[in-house]
């Protein structure tokens, strides 16, 4: 992975790795590639790379579930009813006549229960930026290499460009990506600033809507998570406690079910379940509702934005970003409710991600690497660099 100017073919090399914590990190410096390559051809002001950088960084933490494990465990420690829950679970397996020791229950519930619900979000996460990366690093790649050396306007570069993007809105159709990439290329032949920076907000709003737009389900589902399925877990305590197989085993079961004596251990299991997924849901809503940028300036997603808009944008005169902004920010100019409630609303959403690209428009640290020199020798060789990334 040197420093150069990504191709497509690096897009879908990266893309087609099968380890999600390689291919988030290769994504995340990727975006940086792009963003540096793109602000070195177009000057000064964020690109949406730029703004994708730090948010793949930050969805690598829930990929890798960075410090959620540990997290977790203390909560639960924490609460007396998910303790409770934890116990009675085991002494019902005990009772049913497992002759293994708790110590070696417990981790088997664990890896069920708490580390298949870590998992779930991390999948979905993991999918989420994947996905994006696929279609929006492709085409950033696609519109450099095609339109990036142009000196002068040039509709004939602009057309091949546009040709391969779909028409119709999102999640099918690519609209938002011809809209946003025709206006980055008009950015690039204006010397007004302030027309350069509504034509490049108006870009990268534009691409956020299309991705959030696709990127719906894997939210909602990194957020919200399937049910697990408790039948699995039983079905594993079961061997446990009677491993052999045969007809005896089956007909100690039906009995056993017959009688009443395994809906205790049904009943615990959903209750166990529905607890530890109540502290995930908590934990990844926290950690999802975090951005972290460059200098460690954490953002509070369900706080209201404080920086401020640029000079440059403080006032909007470009008419088609008035009019995008007149639907997805309704408190038109202001930050005040910028905070989202619901990270799943894709209404609520869009309307903090348009006011953040807005406010940190020309914020040049955002330009800083997201990875050190070492990492990245790491990063090259197709390997987890060690350490806190």
């Amino acid at each position: 992975m040197n420093r150069h100017l990504p191709t497509v073919a690096d897009v879908e090399q990266i893309t087609a790795l099968t380890d999600p914590v390689v291919r988030n990190l290769q994504i995340t410096y990727c975006y940086y590639e792009l963003s540096s390559a793109f602000n070195e051809r177009a000057g000064a002001g964020a690109n949406w790379c730029t703004f994708a950088t730090w948010a793949s960084k930050q969805a690598g933490q829930t990929i890798r579930r960075e410090d959620l494990v540990r997290e977790l465990e203390s909560r639960l420690r924490l609460q007396p009813e998910a303790s409770k829950a934890i116990q009675k679970l085991v002494s019902l397996v005990k009772q049913l006549g497992a002759r293994q020791h708790s110590d070696q229950i417990r981790p088997i519930i664990w890896d069920h229960v708490v580390v298949a619900a870590l998992n779930r979000s991390s999948d979905a996460v993991s999918r989420g930026n994947r996905k994006v990366f696929m279609e929006i690093g492709r085409e950033f790649a696609r519109f450099l290499a095609i339109c990036g050396p142009d000196t002068t306007y040039n509709a004939d570069h602009l057309d091949q460009f546009l040709r391969e993007l779909k028409p119709g809105d999102p999640p099918d159709g690519q609209y938002y990506l011809r809209q946003a990439f025709t206006h980055y290329y008009q950015s690039w032949f204006v010397d007004d600033p302030k027309q350069q920076a509504e034509l490049r907000l108006l870009a990268n709003l534009e691409i956020g809507y299309h991705e959030q737009t696709r990127l719906q389900p894997e939210i909602a589902e990194s957020l919200t998570m399937m049910p697990i399925d408790a039948t699995v877990l039983k079905n594993r305590l079961i061997e446990l406690i009677f491993p052999a197989d045969g007809w005896m085993t089956r007909g100690r079961l039906f009995f056993l079910d017959l009688f009443g004596q395994i809906s205790p251990l049904e009943r615990a299991i959903d209750h166990l379940i529905a607890l530890v997924h109540q502290q995930v849901r908590l934990m990844v809503t926290e950690q999802l509702m975090t951005m972290t940028l460059p200098a460690n300036e954490r953002l509070r997603l369900g706080q209201d934005l404080k920086a401020g808009f640029p000079a440059s944008l403080r006032v909007i005169t470009n008419p088609d970003l008035q009019e995008l902004l007149l639907q997805i920010d309704p408190t038109a100019d202001s930050l005040l409710e910028s905070g989202t409630r619901d990270w799943t609303d894709l209404a609520d959403r869009i309307h903090y991600i348009a006011d953040l690209f807005r406010c940190y428009h020309e914020t040049a640290a955002l330009f800083e690497a997201p990875f050190s020199p070492e990492q990245v020798a790491v990063l090259r060789q197709g390997k987890r660099p060690h350490g806190r990334l």
